[in-house]
């Protein structure tokens, strides 16, 4: 019987003998465990030269041993594993006991320091689930590194690497984290306590679970004093001292460039696994098309602008339509300090503050837990805390703004959002908004492919569009129809909706939208519907900025990059980034296209950019603005820089409250202007490029140089036409923020007033028994369109398009 049990012994000591040779392959190997020993974070850096980003794998600061305090040395090898010295990675006599502790139903670690460092280092290959294959893989791969690492290498690694919650790693990020020090200056007391807490993080949480925590302390200062790190008649006093934290959570540096870095990392992962990288170790030096100085002003330019934009917005909704007047931006400031931000909004709308409640977590939390919906909703209001972060959330503007070369693709200056450490989600790429009047080029580049030219004349007159079914558009613009004919330049300048729409039935939306798609806008759906004219079909920034770079180019796509190369850490170009070009649009239609969008900035709805960049540079662009001031857009073309900036709400509901400030031209132009202006003056764009002229326009160019050679202005548009109601004060120069006293402009007709507001009246008030909707020129509110039966169908929103020829700068 004995020598049957010693057989089955031997043979299952053979057995888990061959099983561990099979898994040797399955752990990392010493080449692995060199690179782990040596690594270094990827950087991102900017085109010229500037660290824009640190790629790491977590939130911590690599230190040397003799910048850490001896007592956390001591703590650490006194409590953890004190024949560290001894082992070669596994000690066997506590291997062993603490397999026999188990057998008696007390489960016990028998890690060495080795072993834990294993786990550190490759949570993924070892695993951390209770099993004999991964307790075979931890004790290989110690095995391996103490063949790879010195001990001293060791200690050092395991230092710099164990978690201490709240996204800090590392004995360093633990000090600065608990009790807001560096390593080297931390006492016996603090380094018991950290070491304590590598048992269970979570369990032994000093902030949370002190008394656990203090236990767990004077457990390890108990270890000290029984290898001799401590007297006795020291742990006798330091026991019964209390835990001092200093709690400060340790921010993770965002860099220069946050929003780019977060998509620079996500396609660079993929990059480093494709060509056998890795992003966190391997030191590779990551050069970015971005330029630190474009960005800097792209980013000073959004603070000061939405700074101003934020305290009218906070104004504006503080108060009621007596006061109104008094929150601009010189008194807005004044008047936010003497109302509640946005009260007004909420005493009016007290429906949208209880949809913000019952879409908070806090609501969802309490409903779950039995909390009667009523009752949560009543209690939550009811929280002044709760509620101010809550309407705070909901009040704060955003903005996304990027500016990119036309002629190469590359991205120079990428701004996500205000604040990355307040709002992550990428205003840039990822957020989708409805681009108003800025989608209009793509109407008009349309219909110049199918055969009009910029001279080619429709009436303004009252437009409506049979939309099938009985239901009918008419579109409008602010001055109401002039009854003259304009021509497709004059249409776009000042942002003509009736002309637009006249353009769009003509053309047909699925050609409009094919074209748009060619131009780079290919990535969001467009619903080929008239509305689309009007730019109703939500878009992305970026796409928008690819699509006016084609444009800008002569017709040639390029997708925007962010990285022109990538370097290891010894120089050597291991890859390098281009963006083909394709030609999409003949250079005639592009030149005819780009020069109509110039009389948009010296004529029209855009012109208040040449009073902040003067008359020298090459400029083209178009402004938008969609239903309510929900949106507002600027687009600005430059032969060598194409700039986008997007400003509104996170939240849809929430619009910027006058007119006024809520106009694309009010709220984004003046972004793209104080960009522009820097870039500029720091001679990082070219004033002097003009955008390039048809290859097969012969006789278009030889005009051009005659223009040039006597110093003949170049024929503009008319003027839009008069308006047939009293124009209200044309608002003064001073009004604009961040804008310089214009130039003399000749008188042109004011458009303060948000044609879609005004869209939406008429049909409220049509609905309150006005029947004559025929006369006034009236489209469905948002989401409906007007049938000629009275009754009404669900379609797309047909805001957008809102600006004309009035105030400058709109």
């Amino acid at each position: 019987m004995a020598k049957s049990a010693i057989a089955s012994g031997a043979i299952g000591v053979v057995l888990l003998l061959i099983y561990t040779i099979i898994l040797i392959p399955f752990t990392p190997g010493i080449a692995d465990l060199r690179k782990a020993k040596a690594e270094t974070p990827s950087i991102l850096m900017s085109a010229d030269g500037k660290e824009l980003a640190v790629f790491k794998r977590m939130n911590r600061e690599w230190v040397e041993l003799d910048e850490i305090s001896p007592h956390v040395v001591d703590a650490l090898i006194a409590t953890e594993d004190h024949r560290f010295y001894e082992h070669h990675g596994v000690d066997l006599k506590r291997t062993a006991a603490g397999i026999v502790r188990t057998l008696q139903g007390r489960p016990e670690g028998g890690s060495t320091l080795t072993q834990q460092l294993a786990r550190n280092l490759y949570p993924e290959e070892i695993g951390r689930e209770r099993s004999i294959t991964r307790k075979l893989k931890e004790l290989i791969t110690a095995l391996k590194i103490e063949y790879a690492y010195s001990k001293k290498e060791i200690l050092l690694t395991y230092l710099n690497t164990m978690p201490f919650l709240y996204n800090a790693f590392g004995i360093e990020m633990g000090a600065r984290t608990y009790f807001d020090k560096s390593a080297a200056d931390l006492n016996v007391l603090e380094s018991a306590t950290l070491v304590g807490m590598l048992k269970g993080t979570s369990y032994y949480n000093p902030v949370l679970r002190p008394e656990r925590a203090l236990e767990r302390r004077n457990v390890v200062l108990a270890q000290m004093a029984r290898r001799g790190a401590l007297s006795q008649v020291e742990f006798e006093k330091l026991k019964k001292r209390p835990i001092r934290l200093d709690f400060a959570r340790q921010p993770e540096p965002i860099g220069a460039a946050p929003h780019l870095a977060a998509q620079v990392r996500k396609w660079l992962i993929d990059w480093a696994d494709r060509h056998d990288y890795n992003l966190y170790s391997d030191g590779l030096v990551v050069v970015s098309t971005v330029d630190s100085r474009m960005q800097s002003y792209a980013e000073q330019a959004v603070a000061r602008q939405l700074q101003v934009l934020q305290s009218v917005s906070d104004a504006e909704w503080g108060v009621g339509p007596a006061r109104q007047g008094e929150t601009g931006p010189a008194g807005a400031p004044r008047m936010r300090r003497q109302v509640y931000p946005s009260g007004y909004l909420w005493r009016t709308r007290s429906d949208l503050l209880d949809a913000f409640v019952r879409e908070s977590s806090a609501y969802r939390k309490a409903v779950e837990e039995g909390t009667a919906p009523e009752r949560a909703l009543k209690q939550l209001k009811a929280d002044s805390a709760f509620m101010a972060e809550l309407c705070a959330d909901k009040m704060r503007l955003e903005t996304g703004f990027v500016a990119l070369d036309p002629s190469n693709g590359h991205v120079k200056a990428y701004v996500g959002s205000r604040d990355f450490a307040i709002d992550q989600y990428d205003h840039v790429a990822q957020a989708k908004r409805q681009p108003g009047s800025t989608f209009k080029p793509f109407v008009y580049g349309a219909a110049l492919e199918a055969g009009m030219t910029p001279d080619t004349r429709f009436a303004d007159t009252e437009v409506e569009i049979d939309l099938g079914k009985g239901s009918v558009w008419r579109p409008t613009d602010m001055t109401g129809p002039s009854g003259r004919e304009m021509t497709l330049r004059e249409g776009l300048a000042y942002s003509k909706n009736t002309i637009t729409a006249q353009v769009m039935q003509k053309v047909g939306p699925a050609r409009v939208a094919s074209f748009a798609r060619r131009l780079g806008v290919d990535q969001s759906p467009l619903d080929p519907v008239p509305a689309l004219a009007l730019g109703t079909s939500p878009v992305s920034l970026l796409e928008m900025a690819t699509a006016y770079g084609t444009i800008a180019s002569g017709g040639e796509l390029r997708k925007p990059i962010l990285v022109s190369r990538i370097v290891d850490k010894d120089g050597k170009v291991l890859d390098t980034f281009s963006s083909d070009s394709k030609r999409v649009l003949s250079g005639k239609t592009a030149h005819d296209l780009t020069d109509m969008l110039r009389a948009v900035i010296d004529q029209g709805t855009g012109r208040a950019i040449r009073w902040q960049l003067g008359s020298r540079p090459d400029l083209a662009g178009k402004t938008g603005t969609t239903q309510n001031n929900t949106d507002g857009w600027f687009m600005l073309m430059h032969p060598r820089l194409v700039t986008g900036a997007w400003v509104g709400f996170n939240d849809a509901r929430v619009t910027i409250r006058s007119n006024r400030w809520g106009q694309g031209a009010h709220t984004a132009l003046p972004i793209v202007g104080d960009f522009a202006r820097h870039a500029l003056s720091a001679k990082l764009i070219d004033s002097s490029a003009r955008f390039p002229t048809p290859p097969d326009s012969f006789f278009g160019s030889l005009k051009e140089k005659v223009y040039e050679l006597f110093g003949w202005e170049k024929p503009q548009p008319e003027p839009a036409p008069p308006r047939h109601a009293p124009s209200p004060r044309t608002p003064a120069p001073q009004d604009v923020p961040n804008t310089s006293n214009p130039p003399d402009t000749p008188d042109m007709p004011d458009s303060r007033l948000d044609e879609m507001e005004r869209i939406t009246e008429q049909a409220s008030d049509a609905a309150q028994g006005n029947e004559d909707t025929t006369s006034t020129g009236q489209v469905a509110p948002e989401g409906q369109a007007k049938q000629v039966d009275g009754s009404s169908q669900e379609i797309a929103p047909v805001g957008g398009g809102k600006e004309s020829a009035g105030a400058p700068g709109k």
